[in-house]
């Protein structure tokens, strides 16, 4: 996979997460990860599609929200 569509996919990925996180209540990246015990820099790298994402972690993300990665995926 080129580079270049690598991270559009993160940032479209960065983009579901941060929306998650506003309809949650959250207008700021500290709040959220203060609230759930994240790393508050590794979270903003994840929602400005700057960091690699795993699978483990975007798993992890994603049962804060109560989404599987089939509707999390589906709704981007």
């Amino acid at each position: 996979m080129k580079a270049k569509t690598l991270d559009a996919k993160l940032k479209q990925i960065g983009i579901g997460l941060s929306e998650l996180r506003k309809r949650k209540g959250y207008d700021t990246i500290r709040d959220f990860a203060k609230a759930y015990k994240l790393p508050e820099i590794q979270y903003w790298r994840i929602e400005n599609g700057k960091t690699n994402l795993t699978l483990k972690s975007l798993t992890k993300l994603l049962k804060i929200h109560k989404l599987s990665l089939e509707d999390f995926f589906c709704k981007l």
